[in-house]
């Protein structure tokens, strides 16, 4: 990423991935969401709104001409190939996004916020990576609770995510966030100055490398 230091922040369904970019927004730093630059590119004129329509039929666009998400969520978490076309599809286009978004931020350091940062590799967009981490329990009932989606449908968006021993193996930082909101906020507290020494080390590094 060059002179920017960015720290990818992933996490399963549920984790609380919003609640801990919330809090490093308090701080004043940049917070890039793959899931907002995912929004992007699939909305109306742009070309992979187009694709997807041609590939799953009109029927996939609601009455304004908008993609229906929940009804694209049901057909490629139903079919792993469709799911797979439509990651081959957007998965660049994101990335490109993500990467303008990143180039673009002015706070010390910025943070790329993504549930499939390491599934989609955006996590080679950042210096580091930092895991929001509850049990798989914990992820249905908030899922569940939250979004009022069947276990069913929570199971196999998490079977779809990675593994969560291979996240936290991934992982240079990890947020448990089965306590309290303090309590992942104090996590996330001590991490900001953490990321801060590492961003000016960064910077001075970048500077000190310039011919």
């Amino acid at each position: 990423m060059g002179k920017r230091f960015v720290v990818g922040l992933t996490g399963g369904i549920g984790s609380g991935k919003s609640a801990a970019s919330a809090r490093f927004e308090t701080h004043g730093i940049t917070v890039v969401d793959a899931d907002q630059a995912s929004r992007t590119v699939v909305q109306p004129g742009q070309p992979a709104l187009a694709l997807i329509a041609e590939h799953f039929g009109v029927g996939i666009l609601d009455a304004s001409g908008a993609l229906d998400r929940a009804q694209l969520r049901q057909k490629i978490f139903a079919d792993p190939a469709e799911r797979q076309w439509l990651e081959t599809l957007l998965h660049p286009r994101i990335t490109i996004e993500i990467f303008r978004a990143l180039q673009a931020a002015t706070s010390p350091y910025a943070l790329l916020v993504s549930p499939l940062l390491l599934e989609a590799k955006q996590d080679t967009l950042s210096n580091r990576v930092v895991v929001v981490d509850v049990d798989e329990s914990t992820q249905l009932a908030r899922t569940m609770s939250r979004d009022a989606n069947s276990e069913q449908q929570v199971r196999a968006i998490m079977a779809a995510q990675i593994g969560r021993m291979e996240r936290l193996a991934r992982a240079q930082d990890v947020i448990r966030n089965e306590g309290s909101l303090e309590d992942l906020h104090r996590q996330v507290d001590a991490l900001h100055e953490r990321y801060l020494q590492l961003a000016a080390g960064h910077a001075a590094s970048a500077v000190g490398a310039q011919p």
